[in-house]
């Protein structure tokens, strides 16, 4: 590889279609605003790197970004590009992923609105986030120890698997398709609606009105906590460890949970079969 260090580069394009190179200790910063640094590039490398100018990566193939900082001026720093790898890197700025595909991250810092849509295949790990609509729309997510706090997170997600997480989050994982989260937390209110085939193992939920009009919708030894008209028109199977605060007019339920403060069948086509644990 060709290896540049210690320079800084503000014109537009700045290394625009290159293949091979390495970039060390370089700022992408000045006068000048330049966008687009590495559009249409190839098999590119940046090691403790200042981004502070929009566009940096797009249509790029085999990108490596390692202790790098994307600040809020950053914006839109990865689109359309595939088989990335980012670790230990501050992404700071507005969309920061989207349309991508084979992306791995790992021990990094975002904080970025309306961060992961539209993407494919992402593995990402040891990551905290801040960002509202995160990764919507994206599919075959595979997270481990992330954390987030933002509203409307993993909508319209499919083909995905969470372990060890985190979620502060309103509205999180609706529309969302073939799904499991595991040994996870998940608080914020209107968790879920409308999902399909998704099942929570071993998690705590948080916050009311969850698990509303889902389908194939299956809890395996979860707890839910300040949860109220849970599971209204949706069809379940519940292993529940912990009492719930109320049931409202499951659609087609079979839920086993050790007590139930309030139960809500005024529906009459309302259907549940409770068991006590």
């Amino acid at each position: 590889m060709k290896l540049i260090e210690n320079a800084v580069f503000d014109n537009e394009r700045a290394l625009y279609g290159s293949c091979g190179v390495r970039v060390k200790n370089c700022r992408f910063d000045g006068p000048a605003d330049g966008e687009s640094a590495f559009k249409e590039s190839r098999e590119i490398e940046a090691d403790e790197c200042f981004f502070n100018l929009r566009y940096p990566f797009w249509h790029d193939r085999g990108v490596k970004i390692s202790k790098c900082e994307m600040t809020e001026l950053c914006r839109a720093a990865l689109w359309y590009s595939e088989t990335v790898e980012i670790s230990d890197t501050k992404m700071h700025g507005i969309k920061a992923l989207r349309e991508c595909r084979d992306v791995t991250i790992d021990s990094c810092d975002i904080k970025s609105v309306e961060f992961g849509w539209f993407n494919d295949t992402v593995k990402m790990s040891d990551t905290d986030c801040i960002g509202e609509y995160f990764m919507m729309r994206s599919k075959n997510l595979d997270f481990k120890g992330v954390t987030l706090k933002g509203k409307y997170s993993f909508q319209y997600i499919e083909n995905s698997v969470f372990e060890n997480c985190r979620f502060d989050t309103k509205d999180a994982f609706w529309h969302a398709k073939n799904v499991t989260v595991r040994n996870s937390v998940i608080k914020g209110e209107y968790l879920a609606w409308y999902c399909e085939n998704v099942t929570f193992e071993n998690c705590k939920i948080i916050g009311t009105q969850p698990l509303c009009y889902c389908k194939g919708l299956k809890l395996i030894d979860c707890e839910m906590i300040d949860c109220d008209l849970a599971f209204e028109k949706s069809t379940v199977e519940a292993t529940l460890t912990a009492p719930i605060l109320s049931i409202k007019n499951p659609e087609d339920a079979k839920i086993t949970v050790p007590a139930v403060s309030e139960l809500i069948m005024d529906d009459e086509a309302a259907r549940l079969i409770l068991n006590n644990a």
